[in-house]
């Protein structure tokens, strides 16, 4: 109940959505003659292409990007790398039978580079499907081919196929594992989601390893840049909106121990 209620809540209230919803009920509102609502609406529309054009979607995702630092492979040995879906097309690769990655796709290209670096260690990808109707293959699916063919030996991975969201990820792949006290574990996921998905395994009792990809800045140094389109803009505040909210939520329904979780 939980990930259809955060689908159908979050496709309400993404910024992009809700500028778009304003500006239509605006026109529905100037129609009627309710002048005064209409000019609230349209503000609001307004307000949030103007944000998306400010540097304010680079402030908010910042803090969540320089939250953790990747762990040192030095010392004891890695267990196991495990890989969080999201950064794979799914139902064009399956359609197109290809290997389409999306703008996460570091998360599996980084993958591949761990496997070389780290040659004992296993590989787990965690994905199911995150969409309403599922693809008709699971994200682990078209995973394990495209790190076959990426030169991955298939004997070191384990798919974990019936995850739709971060919660699901950690208890799922925590009891397809079962992770020995000690054991070392990397956790591959884009930087922004880090604190989020560092929680949740946590309070699935199994400790692992930050290891960030997918940086969507460079840095502080982008705290004052503004966005030459409107549209990279609002997909960067979509993007940050939504880690925000789903921290609020996993906080408030105890799936994390802290609202934003860190070192």
């Amino acid at each position: 109940m939980f990930f259809y209620a955060a689908k159908i809540v979050w496709f309400v209230l993404q910024p992009s959505n809700v500028l778009v919803l304003s500006a239509l009920l605006a026109l529905v509102a100037l129609w009627r003659g309710w002048l005064s609502l209409a000019r609230g609406l349209l503000a609001v529309s307004v307000a949030i292409g103007l944000v998306a054009l400010s540097p304010l979607p680079n402030i908010l995702v910042l803090p969540l990007e320089q939250r953790f630092a990747r762990a040192s492979l030095e010392g004891a040995p890695i267990r196991g790398v495990i890989v969080l879906g999201g950064g794979e097309e799914a139902s064009i690769s399956t359609a197109r039978g290809s290997h389409a990655l999306n703008e996460a796709g570091e998360r599996i290209t980084e993958v591949v580079a761990l496997a070389r670096r780290l040659p004992d260690a296993g590989i787990v990808f965690s994905g199911g499907s995150a969409q309403l109707i599922p693809s008709p293959s699971s994200e682990a699916a078209v995973v394990g081919g495209m790190l076959g063919a990426m030169g991955v030996d298939g004997s070191r991975v384990v798919l974990e196929d019936r995850s739709r969201d971060t919660y699901e990820n950690a208890t799922f792949t925590r009891a397809l594992v079962q992770p020995g006290r000690g054991e070392r574990w990397l956790l591959v996921t884009s930087a922004f989601h880090m604190p989020r998905a560092m929680g949740v395994f946590r309070a699935a009792g199994f400790e692992v390893e930050p290891w960030p990809v997918d940086y969507r800045t460079r840095g502080w140094v982008e705290a004052a840049a503004f966005f030459y389109s409107a549209g990279d803009g609002l997909r960067r505040l979509d993007l940050v909106a939504k880690e925000y909210a789903g921290l609020l939520a996993y906080a408030l329904t105890g799936r994390t121990g802290s609202l934003l979780p860190g070192p």
